[in-house]
C-alpha cells in the first residue's frame, strides 16, 4: 500500500499574494458606514487568480494516497489577495486553496515578486497561506515526504501554484487604493468537532475551559469597503478542509471553497472565469489541527453521509456565521506592520520560562510516530503492515534509499515518549521535511496574525495566542494563531498532547517541547513588535530544488475513437430539459496534461441570447462538474454533468468543450466539441 500523508506525513525580504481586480461592487452597506464618514487610514487592494494544476492523472496532496490521482474537476482552487497598507507598511495576505504552501511555493512566489516590483513585496510582509484542501494536485514541494504520493515533484503542480498565486498579487497591487475596513466575530459550533479528544482531555482544566464543546468556534472576519459598500471580506475559522474524501478523484476546494463560492457566486453573482469584477470572500484557517468537519468521526460522514452535501453545508455553515460577524462589525483603525524570522526547529534550546517544569529543553530532528502509521479519526484507518505493504513498493521511496534507518538512542531519548517510525530528520540524502521554517507576526489595525508553517491544536495555538497578547498588552482575541502558512510542518501539539501519541502527536516531528519552542520564539518575536525593533533573520533554509526527482511520466499522443474526431460528441443532452435535472454530455477529448487551462475552461455552458451565445456556467462553480476517464493508452473521455439551478433562465442551451491534444510531431492542437442544442423550460 501507499505511503499515506497519515503514514509519513505526518526578514528581510517581504512577499504578497494577489488577485484579479476588483471594483467596487454595489453590494451591502457597511455597518457604520452612515453614522461617520468613511476612514481614510487605509488602502487595500483585492484580486483572485486560479490554481488549477492537471486535472487527470496527477497524484493529490493531502491524503497522499498513490491511487488518488486526479480525473476531473469538482470545484476550482484559487488564490484570493488582499494587499492592505496604512502609513506606507503594507502586507499582502493570499488565501491558497490547496494541500499546503510549501517553502518551494514560498520561495518561488517571492522571487517572481522581486522581479516584477522589486522590494515593494518580501518575506517580511508576504502571509501565503493554506486552506488545506486535500483534494488539490500535489507535488509543489522539495520535501521528499510531501511528493512520495505524487513519485516525485511535479513542476506543472509547482508553476500553476506559483503562477496564480502571484498573479492574485499583482491583480491586488494594480487594485490597490484607500478604503475602510471593519472588524466582526461571531461564533459557529456546528462545523467541526475534536477528532482527539483523548489528547484534548489531557490539557490543564484552565486551558480546556477556553473550549467547553473541544472546538474553537471562533470566527473573525475583516469586511472591505469602497464608498460605504462592501466590496471583500476575509474570514478566520478553525476546521479541516477535509469534507472530501480520500476515495474523491476530483479537483476540489472543498468546504472553504464552497464558502467562498457560496458568498461571491451566489450572494454576489461573481463569475471568476468570465473576468467579472465583484466581491471576493476567502475562508482561511487558525489553529484547526485537531478540528474536523466530518462530524460524526469518520470520513465523509457528517452532517451527512454523502461528502459533496457535507461539503456544501459545512461550507453554507462558514458562509453564514461570516455574515453573521459582517453585522455586527465595527470600523478598525491602527497600524499595518509585519516581522519575520527563521528558526531551526531541529536544533532550538528553549528557555524553562517556556517549558513545563522550568527547565530547559531542546527540540530534536523530525521523526515521525508509529501512531502517525494509524492514521487519524478524521481520514479513517492507517495501513496495516507499515507505510508500504507486503508485495506493493513505492519507486520513490526505493530511489531515496528506503525509510528503515537506524533510530539511534538519542534521537529516542529526544522525542520520547514517542515511538519512532521513520527518523524523518535522519534520511538520505536530505531531511524529508523542512527544519528551518518562518514565523511572522503580522499587524492589521487592532488583529494580530501569528503566523506558523504547521497544524496547531486549538490548545497549541491558545498558548501560542496568550503569550503574543501578553506581550503585546491586547486582549487574547486580538491574537489568531494563523497556521498553513509559508511553509509546512505537520503537527504542533501541547506536551501533554504530545504524551498521549495520537495521531496529532505522532505527526508533531521535532518532540515534545515543539510549542514550548514556538512560544519562545513568537514571545522574541512579539517584544521586538512592540519595541519597533528589527530582528535577525535567522538561519536560511536549505534549497534542494536540484535534487528532485519524477517518477511519473509524461503522456503521449493523443488518440481518438475508432470513427470519431477530436471534440466528437458521444453522449447527447436530452432535448428539453427542466430546472432540478441533470444533464450530461461526453465529449473526445486530449489528455488535460498537455493543457491544464489554469485560468481558462474546459466547458462553456451556452444559452442562446438576441447578441449570440452566452455563458451562463462553466466548470469553476458549484453545478458543473468535470469527470475525467481514459480509454485504453491514448484516448481520452470528457464528461460533464450540469444540474440546471433553479434560477437558470429557459431557453436554448448548448455545450461547448476545449481542449489541447497533442499530435505525433510534439505540437499542440486546439479541440473544440459542441453539443446538441437542448431546451431548458420553466
Amino acid at each position: 500500500m501507499p505511503l499515506t500523508r497519515r503514514t509519513v506525513l505526518a526578514a528581510s525580504a517581504l512577499g504578497v499574494s494577489a488577485v484579479p481586480v476588483l471594483s467596487t461592487l454595489a453590494g451591502a452597506r457597511m455597518p457604520g458606514a452612515q453614522a461617520s464618514p468613511e476612514p481614510t487610514g487605509f488602502e487595500f487592494g483585492l484580486g483572485i487568480a486560479d490554481l488549477t494544476g492537471p486535472a487527470a492523472e496527477c497524484g493529490m496532496m493531502g491524503y497522499s494516497q498513490l491511487e488518488q490521482t486526479t480525473a476531473g474537476i469538482h470545484l476550482r482552487p484559487r488564490a484570493r489577495a488582499f494587499v492592505i497598507g496604512s502609513g506606507g507598511n503594507r502586507v499582502a495576505f493570499v488565501a491558497v486553496e490547496n494541500g499546503a504552501v510549501f517553502g518551494s511555493v514560498h520561495d518561488g512566489v517571492l522571487r517572481a515578486l522581486a522581479r516584477r516590483f522589486g522590494d515593494r513585496y518580501t518575506e517580511r510582509n508576504v502571509v501565503l497561506t493554506s486552506t488545506h484542501t486535500h483534494s488539490s494536485c500535489g507535488g509543489s514541494a522539495h520535501d521528499y515526504a510531501y511528493t512520495l504520493a505524487t513519485l516525485g515533484f511535479q513542476q506543472q503542480v509547482y508553476d500553476a501554484e506559483v503562477a496564480g498565486i502571484v498573479e492574485a498579487i499583482v491583480a491586488a497591487d494594480a487594485d490597490y487604493a484607500p478604503g475602510a475596513l471593519a472588524l466582526g466575530r461571531s461564533e459557529l459550533r456546528d462545523a467541526s468537532v475534536n477528532r482527539s479528544r483523548v489528547a484534548f482531555d489531557r490539557n490543564p482544566a484552565a486551558d480546556r475551559a477556553v473550549f467547553p464543546d473541544a472546538v474553537d468556534p471562533a470566527v473573525t472576519t475583516i469586511v472591505f469597503a469602497r464608498a460605504g459598500r462592501q466590496v471583500g471580506a476575509l474570514t478566520w475559522f478553525a476546521t479541516h478542509n477535509t469534507s472530501m474524501t480520500n476515495a474523491n478523484r476530483l479537483i476540489s476546494s472543498d468546504n472553504k471553497g464552497y464558502a467562498s463560492y457560496a458568498a461571491e457566486h451566489l450572494e454576489h453573482g461573481v463569475r471568476h472565469l468570465d473576468g467579472k469584477p465583484g466581491f471576493l470572500a476567502a475562508f482561511a484557517q487558525t489553529n484547526a489541527g485537531d478540528m474536523s468537519p466530518n462530524l460524526h468521526l469518520a470520513p465523509g460522514d457528517g452532517p451527512t453521509t454523502d461528502e459533496f452535501a457535507n461539503t456544501r453545508i459545512i461550507g453554507e455553515r462558514q458562509y453564514r456565521a461570516s455574515k453573521a460577524a459582517v453585522a455586527q462589525s465595527v470600523p478598525m483603525s491602527g497600524a499595518v506592520a509585519s516581522l519575520l524570522c527563521y528558526i531551526d526547529l531541529a536544533d532550538l534550546r528553549i528557555d524553562g520560562r517556556f517549558t513545563p517544569d522550568g527547565a530547559p529543553k531542546r527540540t530534536a530532528p523530525a521523526a515521525a510516530g508509529v501512531s502517525l502509521a494509524a492514521g487519524s479519526v478524521e481520514d479513517g484507518p492507517g495501513l496495516p503492515g507499515g507505510p508500504i505493504s507486503e508485495g506493493v513498493r513505492n519507486p520513490l521511496v526505493d530511489l531515496l534509499g528506503g525509510i528503515d534507518h537506524p533510530r539511534p538512542a538519542w534521537l529516542a531519548d529526544a522525542q520520547a515518549p514517542k515511538a519512532i517510525f521513520a527518523p524523518l530528520g535522519l534520511l538520505p540524502p536530505v531531511p524529508w521535511v523542512p527544519n528551518v521554517v518562518p514565523i511572522q507576526l503580522v499587524g492589521l489595525g487592532g488583529l494580530y496574525l501569528a503566523t506558523a508553517g504547521a497544524e496547531f491544536t486549538i490548545v497549541a495555538g491558545l498558548r501560542v495566542r496568550r503569550a503574543v497578547a501578553a506581550t503585546l498588552g491586547v486582549d487574547l482575541d486580538q491574537v489568531l494563531l494563523q497556521g498553513y502558512t509559508n511553509n509546512y510542518h505537520q503537527y504542533v501539539t501541547t506536551p501533554e498532547e504530545y504524551d498521549a501519541q495520537q495521531y496529532e502527536g505522532a505527526s508533531t516531528l521535532f518532540g515534545r517541547y515543539t510549542l514550548c519552542g514556538y512560544v519562545q520564539e513568537f514571545t522574541r518575536l512579539a517584544e521586538a513588535f512592540v519595541a519597533g525593533a528589527a530582528v535577525a533573520r535567522g538561519p536560511a533554509p536549505r534549497d534542494v530544488s536540484a535534487l528532485q526527482p519524477n517518477l511519473v511520466a509524461a503522456p503521449g499522443p493523443d488518440a481518438t475513437p475508432q470513427g470519431h474526431e477530436f471534440g466528437a460528441v458521444l453522449v447527447q443532452p436530452p432535448a428539453r430539459s427542466a430546472r432540478g435535472d441533470q444533464v450530461a454530455v461526453e465529449f473526445v477529448s486530449a489528455h488535460p496534461k498537455h493543457n491544464p487551462r489554469r485560468g481558462d475552461t474546459f466547458l462553456d455552458v451556452q444559452r442562446r441570447t438576441g447578441n449570440g451565445w452566452e455563458r451562463v456556467a462553466n466548470e469553476g462553480e458549484w453545478d458543473v462538474r468535470f469527470h475525467w476517464r481514459k480509454d485504453g493508452d491514448a484516448v481520452s473521455i470528457a464528461r460533464f454533468t450540469w444540474d440546471i439551478p433553479a434560477a437558470a433562465q429557459p431557453g436554448t442551451h448548448r455545450f461547448v468543450h476545449y481542449a489541447d491534444a497533442l499530435g505525433a510531431d510534439g505540437t499542440l492542437h486546439p479541440v473544440t466539441g459542441t453539443s446538441a442544442e437542448f431546451e431548458i423550460t420553466a
